[in-house]
């Protein structure tokens, strides 16, 4: 099973050039793949932005969205910035989405959140029309440039509601599970496989992902877990944190427990910024 890291584009503090240097360090440290956790209405660095500048700074890592709120995004200009990045980084990019659950990441840009499922599958049908070179509608040509990757980016598709599983078996090319136990990620996958074998598709890829944080950075992990899960109140913010993998211990066992159930590959979310954790977390995974 592959290792990635994900950039600690959602965590406090955090400022722009931070992000390349993480980049840089994940690259050398040979994890598979960058991750972004993405909203709109939180101090969060825009992921296609940060990517770029991390797919100019690397050579060999890949970068997956995960999950980038996508919805609210406009079809035409995200069909370009997704194909622009595919080329800075070469067919190292992949188009992670999904629809997100809360509002205000839609209110800010203007979208109506009880729409988000249709529009979802509208954006996919835009996205995938561009890169195959057709015309969008209002358009006299096709939305350029076309993608380096043929066909466009791979699309990597999260969610555990049955709307979002059923999605993802018809239309992804990898599923990112959410960060459950991988008994649960098992279930979910269970029901992406038959919606992709009811549409007539090869099952996407299984992935997953989990938060850690290594060290004495208790305070650290307790602010970001609460400034970005805090919509769901105390109950929950406590459940998050105690889902935080803490010791290497347990990070080396939800590896194999992971791998055991079929994941492809494992995300490791960062919940602490500083850079010493993009080593700490190699010296134990790879």
């Amino acid at each position: 099973m592959d290792i990635g890291i994900g950039l600690p584009n959602a965590l406090a503090g955090v400022r722009g050039r931070a992000l390349v240097d993480w980049a840089v360090t994940a690259d050398d440290r040979g994890f598979s793949v960058l991750g972004t956790i993405g909203r709109i209405a939180f101090d969060t660095h825009e992921e296609l932005i940060a990517f770029a500048a991390a797919a100019a700074a690397t050579e060999r890592i890949e970068l997956m969205s995960s999950v980038m709120v996508a919805p609210v995004r406009q079809a035409a200009l995200l069909a370009k910035q997704a194909a622009t990045l595919d080329h800075i980084a070469q067919g190292r990019f992949r188009l992670g989405m999904g629809v997100g659950g809360r509002a205000d990441d839609y209110t800010v840009m203007g979208r109506e959140f009880e729409a988000r499922g249709a529009d979802f599958d509208a954006l996919l049908d835009a996205l995938q029309a561009s890169w195959r070179g057709e015309a969008l509608d209002g358009a006299e040509v096709a939305v350029g440039p076309p993608p380096f990757t043929a066909g466009g980016p791979p699309i990597v598709l999260g969610g555990g509601a049955p709307a979002a599983v059923r999605r993802v078996g018809e239309r992804a090319d990898a599923y990112l599970a959410p960060p459950a136990p991988p008994e649960a990620v098992a279930g979910l996958y269970a029901g992406v496989r038959a919606a992709a074998d009811a549409a007539g598709r090869p099952a996407p890829r299984l992935l997953g992902a989990r938060y850690f944080a290594l060290g004495d950075v208790d305070s650290e992990v307790q602010h970001n877990v609460g400034s970005y899960y805090g919509f769901g109140g105390p109950d929950f913010v406590e459940q998050v944190i105690n889902a935080v993998l803490r010791t290497p211990e347990a990070i080396s066992e939800t590896v194999q427990a992971y791998a055991d159930v079929g994941v492809e590959e494992l995300c490791l979310w960062p919940m602490a910024a500083d850079l010493s954790q993009v080593d700490a977390l190699a010296d134990v995974v790879l």
